[in-house]
C-alpha cells in the first residue's frame, strides 16, 4: 500500500518562492536579496509583489551576505538567495564571520542544491554544503523534501530569530507531503514504524525512500522511515529511539558521504547507542554533467540505492548476533 500520493511534480524552489512571498505579506519586515538569479531562485513573485522590499546585488555573493547582515542589524529579516555552491563556498568567511558568529537574522536561501543541478555539472553541483553550514555555531540548517514542505520551511525560518540555511532544489520532483502539515524546526517526522531497519532520509531522497519501502515490503522487510528537514539541530531522541528500537541504520542523502547527514547520525550512534549504520550518499566525488535522472541513477542516490543499503546493514547485524 503506498504511504503517499504524488499530486504533481514541481520544483522545490518553487515552494521556496511561495513561502517567501506568504511570510513576507505577514511580516513586512521580511526584505530578499539576490545575486543576479532572480528568476532562477524563484524571487521573482517576491520582488513583483514588494519591489521596494527586493534588492538585486549582481554577481557579489560576499557583498550581499555583509548587506543581509547589515540589515538584519538594523532590524530586517532578509533572505539572501542564490545557487547552494555559491552561497556557501563563495561566501564562507563572510558567513563565518558576518552571520554565524554575531548570530545575525539571516536566511541563506540556497538553490540548485546536490546533483539535480544537472547539466550545469561539477563546479555547480555543490555536495559539500550541508557539512560547510552544520559546522557553523548558531546555524540551522534546512533540507525540504518537496514543494510542500520546502514552502513550509521557508515560512518556518522566517519566523525564527537566528542564521538558518535553507537546502533546494531545481529539478521538477514529485510533491507528496500534506500540505498543511505543521513544519517544527528540530523536530523529525517518522513516517512509518517498523522493526528491521531504520531509514533516515532527507532531501530529494526521501520519495526514493519510500518507493525503497514497497520493494522491500515484498521481501518481508518491516523498515521504519524518519525524515530529517532539520538537519541542525537534530532531532536526537527520536533517532535513539529508532536505532535502540530496529539496530540497524540506513541514512540516504544528496551530499557528499563526509560532512552530511550520515556522518552526524552517526556521530550520534557512536556516542548513545552503537548499531551497524550505512550511507547512502556520493563517496569522495565530484558531480559531472548529465541529466538529474541519470546523475541519481549513477551515483545510486535513488530506491534500489537504498534496498542495497538496508540489506547490506541488516547482513552486518545478522553477522553480529
Amino acid at each position: 500500500m503506498a504511504l503517499f500520493t504524488n499530486t504533481g511534480n514541481i520544483e522545490t524552489r518553487t515552494g521556496f518562492g511561495a513561502g517567501l512571498v506568504e511570510a513576507a505579506t505577514k511580516n513586512e519586515n521580511i526584505v530578499a536579496l539576490c545575486a543576479d538569479l532572480t528568476s532562477s531562485i524563484k524571487m521573482d513573485g517576491f520582488k513583483e509583489k514588494f519591489p521596494h522590499r527586493f534588492f538585486q546585488t549582481g554577481i557579489a555573493e560576499a557583498n550581499m551576505m555583509c548587506i543581509a547582515a547589515g540589515l538584519a542589524t538594523s532590524g530586517k529579516i532578509p533572505f539572501a538567495g542564490t545557487f547552494a555552491e555559491f552561497a556557501t563556498g563563495r561566501v564562507y568567511d563572510q558567513i563565518r564571520q558576518s552571520i554565524a558568529y554575531s548570530k545575525k537574522n539571516v536566511k541563506i536561501a540556497a538553490s540548485h542544491a546536490g546533483l539535480t543541478l544537472g547539466e550545469d555539472g561539477a563546479t555547480h553541483q555543490t555536495l559539500e554544503d550541508i557539512g560547510l553550514m552544520k559546522m557553523l555555531p548558531n546555524m540551522v540548517v534546512l533540507n525540504p523534501a518537496d514543494y510542500n514542505q520546502t514552502k513550509a520551511a521557508t515560512i518556518a525560518a522566517a519566523e525564527y530569530d537566528g542564521p538558518v540555511y535553507i537546502r533546494y532544489g531545481r529539478p521538477k520532483v514529485p510533491n507528496f507531503t500534506p500540505e498543511n502539515q505543521p513544519f517544527e524546526i528540530g523536530k523529525a517526522w517518522k513516517i512509518k514504524d517498523g522493526k528491521d531497519v531504520t531509514i533516515i532520509a532527507t532531501g530529494h531522497l526521501l520519495w526514493s525512500a519510500i518507493e525503497a519501502l514497497e520493494i522491500l515490503e515484498k521481501d518481508k522487510i518491516e523498515a521504519e522511515l524518519i525524515n530529517i528537514h532539520t538537519i541542525k539541530p537534530l532531532d536526537i531522541e527520536t533517532i535513539i529511539d529508532s536505532a535502540r528500537k530496529t539496530k540497524a541504520v540506513v541514512v540516504a542523502e544528496e551530499h557528499l558521504m563526509n560532512g552530511g547527514l550520515g556522518d552526524s547520525i552517526a556521530q550520534i550512534l557512536v556516542r548513545h547507542i552503537p548499531v551497524p549504520m550505512e550511507y547512502v550518499a556520493v563517496n569522495d566525488l565530484f558531480g559531472e554533467s548529465g541529466t538529474p535522472e541519470q546523475l541519481m541513477d549513477k551515483y545510486e542516490l535513488n530506491a534500489m540505492g537504498i534496498v542495497c543499503a538496508v540489506q547490506g546493514v541488516l547482513h552486518r547485524s545478522f553477522i553480529n548476533l
